[in-house]
């Protein structure tokens, strides 16, 4: 009997020991996880239904989060993108114009989503009069986002780049510690159905949604792994990226089935956030600074990567340098191991182009256009989506640091321009 008896404690705490095991690789499977960055939803809306339409949207999108959560992802936002403005402003003056924007900023406040209103100009004959409204719309604003097209398939698109300057500059001179930038971004050759803002856009009937992934973290681990291997280092990024990815599918599937709402995929671009640092996983790979020889290299084989998960794949789908949002590259930006021609060379192997760079106050109109421009050269070359989400701080100048309060954004020592 004693021997029954000692079995059934001994199998039970065999058991037990089992299950803690099982519990506690459970959670260290979550907590590796990328979070999720964003789920964001594609509406149409018009100026009639508008609410009804926005309400629609955030019950999925609280749906939608409930359910990632519910499979062990931490959810960061949830986003609202609408077809371009400019369609469903037509026939008001501006000021209902700018009046009814503002309706739509409070609403997204009021419901806890960020929105993206699209881009003011599509085309380079469109009147440059939206972007002059986006500029005062932007100026108030606190959850919209916006975009202007500077380059598509019909070649580059001049005319927005300066009316995209001059919007600029108004942002500087015209928001608090010149913030208003930091929601506006000039997009070159985007796709449609990008989850990321500001340069989310979409022209079509919507009811549909996208997912990104803030997954720096596990680019870092595989390069920490394979120590400057390229080819290990490739082979276990893309093994890595490709079961995060997997898993996340699989939610948003379920998410889309529960809803009824069209799946678009996921942007895997690997999105740093402060000391989730896309930065400082290059320089595990290289084993020197961000900016050193080799930051190229590892460039490329991100984006490689990238490319190769097997899901369904919208957005940028490459590689973000966001020089403000990720603490190593900011740290590198103040210590000049990098520089605006450097992010561009990045730029010929991934995306995003020229990311929440901090400017000095002084820069000109048309020296933002020059800058605008080159993005927009090397993106209509190579036919790959870059954006320009360019930071001038007015009264602030070179030497000096930027001094943004912003919970998604650190500060840098602000550079000459080349």
């Amino acid at each position: 009997m004693k021997l029954i008896n000692n079995s059934i404690r001994i199998s039970t705490i065999v058991l037990m020991l089992c299950l803690l095991h099982l519990t506690v690789t459970a959670q260290q499977s979550t907590s590796e996880r990328p979070r999720v960055r964003a789920i964001t939803a594609f509406i149409h809306i018009d100026r009639e239904h508008y609410q009804a339409q926005f309400a629609d949207a955030v019950t999925m999108l609280q749906a939608a989060r409930k359910s990632f959560e519910h499979d062990g992802w931490n959810v960061q936002t949830v986003r609202i993108v609408t077809q371009p403005f400019p369609e469903y402003i037509k026939g008001l003056t501006h000021d209902q114009a700018l009046d009814f924007l503002k309706q739509l900023d409070t609403l997204a406040q009021k419901e806890e989503f960020r929105l993206a209103i699209g881009p003011s100009m599509s085309k380079d004959s469109d009147d440059t009069a939206m972007t002059d409204l986006l500029a005062e719309m932007l100026a108030q604003a606190k959850f919209t986002n916006a975009t202007a097209i500077i380059a598509a398939e019909d070649g580059i698109h001049w005319k927005a780049i300066h009316s995209v300057a001059k919007l600029i500059k108004y942002l500087e001179d015209h928001t608090p510690d010149s913030h208003g930038n930091f929601n506006f971004t000039a997009a070159a050759m985007m796709p449609e159905y990008a989850p990321f803002f500001p340069a989310a856009i979409h022209t079509g009937a919507g009811h549909k949604f996208a997912l990104g992934l803030e997954s720096a973290n596990v680019v870092d681990r595989a390069f920490a792994a394979t120590k400057g291997d390229p080819i290990a280092a490739s082979a276990r990024l893309k093994a890595d990226l490709a079961q995060y990815a997997k898993l996340a599918e699989t939610s948003a599937q379920a998410a889309a089935k529960q809803s009824d709402w069209e799946y678009m995929g996921i942007d895997p671009t690997p999105a740093p956030l402060g000391d989730v640092s896309i930065g400082a996983a290059i320089e595990h790979f290289t084993g020197h600074h961000f900016g050193s020889s080799g930051t190229l290299t590892a460039a490329r084989i991100i984006t490689e990567a990238v490319k190769s998960v097997p899901v369904k794949q919208v957005g940028y789908s490459g590689l973000m340098l966001p020089v403000l949002e990720d603490g190593r590259i900011a740290e590198r930006w103040s210590s000049r191991a990098v520089t605006i021609d450097a992010l561009l060379a990045y730029s010929s192997v991934c995306a995003t182009g020229l990311d929440t760079v901090p400017l000095p106050g002084d820069v000109s109109e048309e020296q933002l256009a020059r800058i605008l421009g080159d993005v927009a050269s090397l993106a209509y070359k190579w036919k790959k989506p870059l954006t320009a989400r360019l930071l001038p701080i007015k009264g602030k100048s070179v030497g000096e640091k930027s001094e943004f309060h912003d919970q998604f954004m650190g500060n840098a020592v602000l550079q000459p321009l080349p």
